[in-house]
Parts: C-alpha cells; structure tokens; sequence
C-alpha cells in the first residue's frame, strides 16, 4: 500500500463544512533543533462535528500518513528507535513536495492543532518554504497551554505523557506520528466538557484562552 494509501479527501471544503471539521497532527523529526532538523513524517486526523456542534467526534477514515522521502538518511540509532522510521523506510518515502502538496489539499481550511504546536508549525512550514515556497494559511491551537489552562492542578510543564495517564488514555506507540495525533485528538475530547463548561467551546474561544494563559505565565 502507498504510504499515502491512509489518507482521504472525501471532506467539502466548502465553508459550512470547513468550519465543522479540524485537525489534529503530529510529525516526526530527525532531532528537535527548528533550524537544523528536518521533517521526516507527518501524521493526521480530522475532527468532525455535527450540526449542532455539541462536541467534535474522531473520524478514522479522514486521516492522513506519510513518510518523506530523504537523499541523506538518519542513521542515529537513538532517533531511530524514537519515532521508529528506518533507513528503509526513509528511503522508500514519497518525494517530501508530493507529500507536501497532498496535505495541504486534504487539509484544506480546516484549523490546525497539536500538542506543543509551535514546533510542528516551524518543521512544516521549513518544509514548505523549501519545496514549496509557500506556508500553510491555517489557523493553529495549540494543545498543551489549552490543556492547563482549563485543568491547572496538573501543572504547566505536564507533558503529552502526563496528559495522557491523567486521563487514562492509551496511546498505541508513543513518538509514532499517527499514534500520537490519535491520542492528541482523544485528549482534546477530554477537554471538550471543561471548555463548554468555560463558555469557551469554538475555536476561536480556544485560542483567547490559550492566549490569556500565556499572558497569566509571563505575568506571574
């Protein structure tokens, strides 16, 4: 199977139907530094609402995976055994601008979150910018600062891992991309009563309130 034979575009991307669908993503990396590393996989579901929008629901079947392919391949062994991409598997990838491309059609409009999403953002936008001279117009949420900011007993610096015992989440294979965007997605459903219950439950409400935690840490 391709390894883009995961991912749909089956979504309108007509407006009403944009506004009811979101993202959440995750990729994989050669190290964590923004400047030199470089993106090695990219990871993704959709979060789809109903009419009403009570609350988003997971939807498998649109979702999106794939490996970039790399002329220079990672060989360190440590990296390897994080995220699990091989030389193999670098090697056999899809050239990075058609995954690139793919993404940014199954994405469409559709707003953008992840868990510390300042570093996905940056590596995705690298990627574009060099094979694609353009970035992605998305808005994005990110997860963590959300996270605190609508259960602050748990602590600012709590990480995905503490997120996800906290709420006894399962994540198949932690740092495999499309794990680790599933159970992202399943801990912004963990959220969800906690911002309804804030009068916060729309994107844009999220983003005022991951905004007014960051100004409360600086601030404090």
């Amino acid at each position: 199977m391709s390894l883009l034979g995961r991912w749909w575009g089956g979504a309108s991307r007509d407006g009403a139907a944009v506004a009811r669908r979101w993202i959440v993503l995750d990729v994989e990396t050669t190290g964590l530094d923004l400047v030199e590393d470089q993106l090695l996989a990219v990871a993704a579901v959709g979060l789809h609402f109903g009419e009403q929008r009570a609350a988003p629901c997971i939807v498998l079947h649109d979702s999106f995976e794939a490996v970039l392919q790399r002329e220079s391949v990672v060989t360190d062994k440590d990296n390897i055994l994080l995220h699990g991409i091989g030389v193999g598997a670098q090697r056999s990838g899809l050239p990075p601008r058609e995954v690139l491309e793919a993404f940014e059609r199954w994405a469409g409009d559709a707003p953008l979150l992840a868990f510390h999403a300042a570093f996905d953002q940056t590596m995705i936008a690298r990627a574009m910018t060099q094979h694609l001279s353009r970035t992605l117009p998305n808005r994005w949420l990110d997860l963590a600062p959300l996270a605190n900011a609508l259960h602050p007993t748990l602590g600012a610096e709590s990480s995905l891992d503490d997120w996800l015992d906290h709420f006894d989440i399962h994540c198949a294979v932690r740092h495999q991309a499309a794990a680790d965007a599933l159970a992202s997605a399943e801990l912004l459903l963990r959220l969800w009563p906690a911002a309804r219950a804030n009068r916060c439950a729309s994107f844009a409400g999220l983003q005022d309130l991951t905004r007014q935690r960051r100004w409360l840490a600086r601030h404090h």
